[in-house]
């Protein structure tokens, strides 16, 4: 076989000879077969925020249908899904390396259409009891856990010096998801799409009609679709194949806690917000309907995400990730103004800029954090094999396979913040009426992780 030469479907779907960092295989057939995958991974990834975030929509309408849910159950019903998705992130870490890349994202976005159908048959019954919406809540999670696999999967794709880009990409139009949901399933309850299947909505007092099921329906046609595409479309790559066993040992590795920790404030605040802020709206301006306004947050930070990777590409992942953190530390101590009080009814107005300017910041430091985490651990990996006598070509496959392990685990950590912060907010409200305790404890993290990035990475980095 030539040098230049790739079987590029030697057993099916399956290549054998990966070598992106190569720029002759790069310009003759890398990057047209990586771009495939990463363009057909984009709709996948989107679709498996829409999935996973259905509940910042459904929630906020639940007893406008005929439920009696209290406020901190439905701050719990939006919160849930980032348990499960925090939790399986992890094992979906490993299924790449195991299953395959192609496998295992046309199986993963598959399965998300059984929470989409289970809640539009569950939200038509006002008898459904709670425990029922904790379950489909905690399937929703499935879907969070997709960030995981996508993105380890796209990583083996692409080299060092494009990774932030590509992985800005993925993760950050995947994270558009999340604004398309709160976008499009205002629209779609509106309207009788599935009257065939039994949704005939619930009238409400003005004389309108609620259609609550399209919130889950409306994503089903587009999974069955891009499900077909994944599987006849995507390619495995035979290098990325990896044990178990071969990816525990980044578990060790002191460097993934510390990124897992900034991750947790970045990613974990942007889905953590996504999640939370229109349950929070609603409670602090009850006479706003922030549905028209909710999808403007996570659109923000999907964009500034995509733009983050590529921004610490040009600049360093450090250096952008510990601007961010000072932003995001400001304007957390802002938002205490915004909110109301016993002799204010706060301003709607500068709560929804401060809320952009921190959605903003959460979608670059994403972006940001997760390529200092591909350049971290792989200079730690070709550095350890080289010094163990090991040669450039098996440097590069244990640094895409740590790297892959390090970037599951730690959007594993991240994911919790999508649990933690409307737990946070719901907490809050029903021990003291007020959101602002809540908030003091996310200053005091943010402050923490500006901090540990100068400390840790910032003070001799060079373009880190």
């Amino acid at each position: 076989m030539s040098h230049s030469s790739v079987p590029e479907r030697a057993t099916g779907s399956v290549i054998t000879e990966w070598r992106p960092e190569d720029p002759a295989f790069w310009q003759q057939k890398g990057h047209r077969v990586a771009s495939r995958n990463l363009w057909i991974s984009v709709p996948c990834l989107l679709l498996a925020f829409c999935v996973w975030m259905l509940f910042s929509a459904v929630a906020v309408n639940l007893n406008k249908v005929g439920f009696n849910f209290t406020t901190d159950q439905l701050f719990m019903l939006t919160a849930l899904p980032s348990v499960s998705g925090a939790l399986l992130r992890v094992p979906y870490a490993f299924m790449v390396p195991i299953f395959g890349g192609r496998r295992w994202t046309a199986f993963s976005t598959g399965i998300m259409i059984v929470p989409c159908l289970w809640l539009g048959f569950a939200v038509q019954d006002p008898t459904t009891p709670f425990g029922t919406f904790i379950i489909i809540a905690l399937l929703c999670g499935f879907a969070g856990a997709n960030f995981a696999s996508s993105m380890a999967n796209i990583s083996f794709f692409y080299p060092k010096a494009k990774q932030g880009g590509a992985l800005g990409i993925n993760g950050g139009m995947g994270n558009l998801g999340v604004s398309v949901m709160q976008l499009v399933a205002p629209l779609a309850i509106s309207m009788s799409i599935f009257a065939v299947f039994g949704g005939t909505g619930v009238e409400q007092a003005d004389g309108s009609r609620i259609y609550l099921e399209n919130a889950a329906w409306i994503w089903v046609p587009f999974l069955v679709v891009f499900t077909l595409a994944a599987w006849f479309g995507m390619n495995e790559l035979a290098t990325s194949k990896a044990s178990l066993r071969a990816q525990l040992p980044v578990l060790k590795r002191a460097h993934l806690w510390i990124l897992g920790f900034l991750y947790l404030a970045t990613f974990g605040s942007f889905i953590g917000f996504s999640a939370g802020f229109a349950m929070l709206a609603k409670t602090q301006f009850p006479d706003v309907n922030v549905l028209h306004y909710a999808f403007f947050g996570p659109l923000i930070g999907a964009i500034a995400r995509s733009c983050g990777g590529a921004l610490s590409d040009r600049l360093g992942g450090t250096r952008v990730t510990l601007v961010n953190f000072v932003v995001m530390a400001i304007f957390s101590a802002l938002l205490f103004l915004t909110l109301p009080t016993a002799t204010s009814a706060g301003h709607f107005e500068a709560f929804f800029g401060v809320f952009m300017v921190l959605f903003l910041t959460a979608g670059l430091g994403s972006g940001s954090s997760f390529q200092m985490i591909s350049v971290i651990f792989r200079k730690m990996t070709v550095d350890r094999v080289k010094a163990q006598g090991g040669d450039d070509a098996q440097a590069l496959r244990e640094a895409a396979t740590d790297t892959a392990a390090a970037l599951g685990f730690i959007s594993a950590i991240g994911a919790i913040g999508g649990f933690f912060i409307p737990k946070a907010f719901g907490t809050s409200l029903a021990l003291t009426g007020s959101p602002a305790d809540a908030m003091k404890v996310f200053l005091v993290f943010y402050v923490a992780c500006v901090i540990i990035t100068w400390v840790v990475y910032g003070r001799n980095s060079n373009k880190k």
